[in-house]
């Protein structure tokens, strides 16, 4: 059973970072691509980044030049790099791969 859970939320000034971790198990990381993900309270989830079993990496114009996505394949874990936070960014973290999601970590942006 593939299962993802997502770790390393919580609330941060603006301007702060935070680097989200997502822990994969039951699967071998490195046939799939793996994306961020999140949604904030009464909008849409929406797409954040995505880095591909390749290391090829995309982001939202949003959060371009902010937020860095890698990969441990060894580890079977994503990151989530996020600089220069703003309170738009706050929402919940969800990773992806595959069919399978996490059950997403709090963000919160806020002085």
């Amino acid at each position: 059973q593939v299962q993802l859970v997502e770790s390393g939320g919580g609330l941060v000034q603006p301007g702060g970072s935070l680097r989200l971790s997502c822990a994969a198990s039951g699967v071998t990381l490195d046939y799939y691509d793996i994306g961020w993900f999140r949604q904030a309270p009464g909008k849409q989830r929406e797409w954040v980044a995505t880095i591909s079993s390749l290391g090829t990496c995309n982001y939202a114009d949003s959060v371009k030049g902010r937020f860095t996505i890698s990969r441990d394949n060894a580890k079977k874990t994503a990151y989530l790099q996020m600089n220069s936070l703003k309170p738009e960014d706050t929402a919940a973290y969800y990773c992806t791969m595959g069919e399978t999601w996490g059950q997403g970590t709090q963000v919160t942006v806020s002085s």
